[in-house]
């Protein structure tokens, strides 16, 4: 069976390694890569695709920067070509982003069947664009490969037949175990002149905390407070820079004391970061469960996560009060607390990837 797996954002090229991978290796199947260009860096896609040991994709859309519904028709225009031309048997669309649900849309309208990785994932925050994503997603897809115990209750409750729901486990840990010993032997904690558990790492790009001046003005008190126990290393999405850049609040935040500005990194690179440091504060759903399986304690800046196992096994926990005091004790607490061992959820075990491919090669009618 010829499968097309679909890559539009740079977390997406992470889970993606592990699957063509697995999908390549089956007798039964073979996979092409369509990348839509939804994240348009091309330096740091290229450099993800390498370190993750993937080949150049078959087809790059190259649809570039845009609104939300720009972005979805020309995906859906481009990957409609493609399709006709290769007439798959399935498509496989990975998490929430905006090329999850535009190339979802297209292949059932050709008649061409879905499966969608990390199905039933749900915030019940229906202002995330990422939410809507999830739940369309989810309704149209022929197979849902789900991470965790929550994505089942979700679907079943949403009236997904049972027939299509599969619980897999979490085909980023397979990226992660895989990665784990080349990221620590490049050393990048070392590089910066600094030493395990001695630093804060930052990541923040949703819309709801970066896209406006009031999220960044937030932003920036959480950032301040938070360096004043702990040097604060931030790898800058490039949507945070230009919306700082915008507001003209990029010169504040590089004169707060205690804060290393980072270019966006590679992947394995950002893996030694992440695994050395004291403390994680972050609003990607990713690095929640990377901090999960890691043991690394995690404040994830939100008011609530669609990741639920990694705030009741996992070292996750919401932050969504940003009084200054809050902050300074939750910090506090957490870096002078004992770090507790991983509990790493159920099947959560580096082999996810070849259970989806030997369920997707079982269902042929």
């Amino acid at each position: 069976m010829k499968l097309i797996t679909v890559v539009g954002t740079r977390p997406n090229i992470v889970k993606v390694a592990p699957l063509h991978q697995a999908f390549n290796a089956h007798p039964a199947l073979t996979n092409l890569i369509v990348h839509t260009g939804q994240h348009y860096d091309a330096r740091l896609s290229d450099l993800f695709f390498q370190q993750l040991n993937l080949p150049a994709p078959d087809y790059v859309l190259g649809v570039g920067p845009g609104s939300i519904p720009q972005q979805t028709a020309g995906i859906m225009a481009r990957f409609e070509a493609v399709l006709l031309t290769e007439r798959p048997d399935w498509v496989v669309v990975v998490g929430d982003v905006t090329s999850t649900l535009a190339c979802a849309l297209v292949a059932v309208q050709l008649g061409i069947r879905v499966a969608h990785v990390e199905a039933g994932l749900r915030s019940g925050d229906r202002r995330m664009p990422e939410e809507t994503n999830r739940l369309l997603t989810d309704q149209l897809a022929d197979l849902l490969f789900v991470t965790e115990t929550a994505g089942l209750e979700n679907l079943r409750r949403e009236g997904i037949r049972p027939q299509k729901i599969h619980f897999v486990g979490n085909v980023l840990i397979d990226a992660l175990q895989q990665c784990l010993p080349r990221a620590s032997a490049l050393d990048t904690v070392g590089s910066l002149g600094l030493e395990p558990r001695q630093y804060i790492l930052m990541t923040m790009h949703r819309a709801a905390n970066v896209d406006s001046a009031d999220g960044l003005r937030t932003l920036l008190q959480l950032i301040s407070d938070t360096a004043q126990q702990r040097t604060v290393l931030f790898p800058m999405h490039p949507r945070t820079r230009a919306s700082l850049t915008r507001f003209g609040l990029l010169n504040e935040l590089e004169q707060l004391p205690n804060v290393r500005l980072l270019e966006p990194q590679g992947y394995l690179e950002f893996l030694n970061l992440l695994d050395q440091a004291a403390l994680v504060i972050t609003d990607s759903g990713g690095v929640q469960e990377e901090t999960t399986y890691l043991g690394v304690p995690c404040l994830t800046f939100r008011d609530s996560t669609e990741r639920p196992v990694t705030t009741t096994l996992g070292t996750n926990q919401l932050l969504s009060d940003l009084n200054p005091n809050t902050v300074r004790m939750r910090v506090t607490d957490l870096l002078t607390g004992t770090r507790r061992p991983a509990a790493v959820p159920p099947l959560w075990d580096g082999q996810t990837a070849r259970r989806i491919a030997n369920c997707i090669a079982a269902s042929r009618a």
